[in-house]
């Protein structure tokens, strides 16, 4: 009999523009008097601007790992007044939630340039922000970036522990993607895709691959949800530790508790990868308080999660090693 899928209704947001491949970034037409939004130094950022051709722009290089929304509204203020025509968010997950906040208080339309293909921001409705120092999951249409740009350019050269976290971001977004309840055939279509790609790229030493499948699994995870893994990750990265690194385990553990069809290779990929296991500062118990009201990961998750399910998770990534 035929498939079909009477009574359900998919809802797909992708960026109004995407441009992908080599010299993407290179050929697209900016606008003037735009804000570049960045994590990095001049070093580096004034040589991608120079190659991206980009004239008569404002600058802000200070924003860190897991921006603060003290910080978005220091650009606001500082950049007031001055007639920007777009933001463009040139960098890592960070630099580009930045650019999503700072547009929907302002109404600035935005551009989207990821450096380190791994978070998928470039092509979500997802943001993740920092309020009292505690890392916050938002989603609003939005966030959707105006145009997306995703250019292999930006990959050689990249440190070695930067690219290990965003290929591990991104593998972890695509499983966990394809198994949220939020998912439906098209979604799942774009994660099971982008895992394939992100996996040949990791396994067979093939890095040209990530940019690729990292775009991919943000079309597929952002038009769904991540779920468990990241709600775990979380009390590790407000702790320090680099999202990627902190999702290694924090997914293992993850999709064995959900029977992921993921499982077995999502553990292969953090094994080639070389991850160390984590440690936590707080008890579990702590943790787990912190975590349980996190219901846009946990109430998306395929299995129900209980407090006691989430200590156990926990117990297992800090008092073993689950990628032994």
């Amino acid at each position: 009999m035929k498939k079909t899928f009477q009574g359900n209704v998919w809802k797909i947001l992708i960026p109004k523009k995407i441009a992908y491949g080599e010299n993407a970034a290179k050929e697209f037409d900016y606008p003037e008097n735009a804000l570049i939004i960045t994590t990095t130094e001049p070093k580096i950022y004034e040589k991608w601007i120079e190659y991206m051709g980009i004239k008569n722009y404002h600058i802000y290089d200070k924003v860190t790992p897991d921006p603060a929304v003290e910080t978005i509204e220091t650009i606001k203020n500082e950049f007031d007044g001055k007639n920007v025509s777009c933001y463009i968010g040139l960098g890592g997950g960070s630099s580009l939630d930045v650019c999503k906040y700072l547009s929907k208080m302002t109404g600035v339309p935005k551009i989207l340039i990821p450096t380190t293909f791994g978070t998928g921001a470039e092509m979500t409705t997802y943001a993740v922000i920092s309020f009292d120092h505690k890392k916050k999951l938002l989603q609003d249409e939005a966030f959707l970036a105006d145009a997306a740009i995703i250019d292999p350019y930006f990959l050689p050269g990249t440190p070695f522990n930067i690219m290990r976290n965003s290929a591990c971001d991104a593998a972890a977004q695509a499983s966990e993607g394809y198994d949220s309840k939020l998912a439906n055939p098209l979604t799942k279509l774009f994660c099971k895709e982008a895992f394939d790609i992100l996996e040949d790229a990791i396994i067979n030493d093939k890095p040209d691959l990530l940019p690729y499948g990292a775009m991919l699994s943000g079309i597929g995870f952002g038009n769904s949800s991540t779920t468990l893994g990241h709600a775990l990750s979380y009390v590790f990265s407000n702790e320090g530790v680099p999202h990627g690194y902190s999702l290694s385990s924090c997914t293992t553990v993850a999709h064995k508790f959900n029977n992921s069809i993921y499982s077995d290779r999502f553990k292969k990929i953090c094994q080639k990868l070389k991850f160390e296991p984590l440690k936590l500062n707080q008890p579990l118990d702590a943790a787990a308080d912190v975590i349980m009201p996190d219901r846009g990961h946990l109430d998306n998750n395929p299995k129900e999660v209980t407090k006691q399910d989430i200590i156990k998770c926990l117990d297992e990534i800090v008092n073993s090693n689950p990628l032994a």
